[in-house]
């Protein structure tokens, strides 16, 4: 199920060229897109908090413009100040006027609320700062010591506002910044997702022609790529070239060795068949028959491996069975033997034609042999959610078959049940071979129908 995943959805893939991109791009996205959005946000705080100080400051300035000094030694007004919200009881907006000794004055809004002083911070000139508020409201406090003209007396002055209005818009403002540099991000994975779709389309290019060489459809890789990954490719289509040599001259010194034995043992064959028999012409003439029973069997075992590499055979399984099994009804035509033939239409084996025949021929060769009056061919594909995995070769007959504690000595060269029945005892063991060279599988079991049924599992190709 992972694999599946990883297949489909790479990029969720950490160890994938894709993922990897992926991953550090958006990594380094969301580090840039966090930095720049705190600073963003501290810039914005910084500017409300010096307009908040400054609105302050020039309210405070013109309060102080406004203040005398009354006969009785308090500050006075020559003219209210203009802004109303500091008549609004608990507006936000505050002032108030304190000295050593003298009660303090303060603005309506403040109620009956008083802010506190400090008065243990004598010589400081100015500070700005935070203290709790009537009703529970956080202040803004800008605070500074006034020496006024006619008197000795030092006053402070205290500006306040509430900062939830500056909070606000700080929260307003990171809001905008959260949605912009949001949509930016998303903006920008989706434009990194395509791009690294685009760069890497020549490697899914190439992934693409392995599988239709693997699948038969083509011989090379395609020379039309860029130029980063074309000595991969160059160098992919020099390793096929290479293998295909390679195994075309094992093949073919392997059928050259194997016909060289071939003729001195037919003439060995025939000297011994024109003698007279004795011990000693028994015993050439057995040791000949094994020779040349290893003989065959290596060439069609250098067969079938040289036809397994050539991964780019299909052959038509209804075509293969019905043209073996005409043959061996012909080998076989004083029998009078019945064959049932069951396969799945469209059915493909992904490997040679020569081989599959190979396979087939031995089969119902060895099934004629031991069969009463029937014989049954079945071919099916075996599919997994749907997709073909395998091709299912079933041959089986109504003969007297085989105990299960024998039927493992089948697949050795040159072992017969029955001396008595012609044959080289080969047949099974080349079936077997073939099938491990093409990854598959091969099972002896007992049919149905009584006799031996041998059951393959064999590559299969779509059509």
């Amino acid at each position: 199920m992972r694999a599946n995943k990883a297949s489909k959805f790479p990029w969720a893939n950490p160890k994938s060229l894709t993922g990897r991109l992926l991953l550090a791009s958006l990594l380094w996205l969301m580090l840039a897109l966090t930095v720049g959005g705190i600073l963003l946000s501290a810039a914005f705080r910084d500017h409300v908090e010096t307009e908040t100080d400054d609105r302050l400051s020039q309210t405070m300035d013109s309060m102080i413009g406004v203040s005398d000094i009354g006969d009785d030694g308090t500050i006075i007004f020559s003219r209210p100040l203009s802004d109303q919200r500091f008549n609004e009881p608990y507006s936000g907006w505050y002032w108030q006027i304190s000295a050593v000794g003298q009660e303090s004055i303060r603005s309506r809004s403040l109620w009956d609320q008083e802010l506190t002083v400090d008065f243990s911070n004598a010589g400081l000139v100015r500070r700005t700062y935070e203290a709790p508020g009537p009703e529970g409201q956080t202040l803004r406090i800008l605070e500074r010591e006034i020496l006024l003209p006619g008197t000795d007396q030092t006053f402070i002055f205290m500006m306040a506002s509430d900062v939830s209005e500056m909070l606000s818009h700080i929260a307003h403002f990171n809001r905008i910044v959260i949605w912009s540099l949001g949509g930016l991000g998303f903006g920008i994975v989706v434009a990194m997702v395509l791009q690294v779709a685009f760069g890497l389309s020549p490697l899914r290019d190439v992934k693409t022609g392995l599988s239709e060489i693997r699948e038969g459809n083509r011989k090379r890789l395609p020379q039309d790529c860029p130029p980063e990954i074309k000595p991969l490719v160059d160098e992919m289509n020099a390793v096929l070239a290479q293998n295909e040599t390679l195994v075309e001259r094992a093949r073919t010194q392997m059928g050259n060795l194997a016909h060289s034995l071939k003729t001195p043992l037919s003439i060995i064959s025939n000297e011994i068949a024109s003698h007279k028999k004795t011990r000693f012409s028994e015993l050439v003439g057995k040791q000949t028959t094994i020779i040349r029973r290893n003989v065959d069997h290596q060439l069609a075992r250098a067969r079938a491996i040289g036809h397994s590499r050539h991964i780019k055979a299909k052959t038509e399984v209804e075509v293969s069975i019905i043209n073996v099994g005409r043959t061996i009804q012909r080998l076989y035509q004083k029998r009078n033997l019945e064959l049932t033939v069951e396969i799945e239409p469209g059915l493909m084996f992904h490997g040679e034609k020569q081989d599959l025949e190979e396979i087939l021929g031995n089969l119902l060769d060895n099934a004629a042999k031991w069969a009463a009056s029937k014989i049954r061919v079945t071919a099916k594909c075996k599919r997994v959610n749907g997709a073909p995995v395998a091709m299912i070769l079933i041959v089986e007959d109504d003969g007297p078959g085989v105990d299960r504690n024998q039927r493992p000595s089948l697949y050795r060269r040159g072992k017969k049940m029955d001396e008595g029945v012609p044959g080289s005892g080969l047949g099974l063991a080349i079936v077997r071979d073939i099938t491990q060279i093409y990854g598959g599988k091969a099972h002896l079991k007992r049919s149905k129908m009584g006799g031996l049924k041998v059951e393959l599992q064999l590559p299969v190709a779509t059509p």
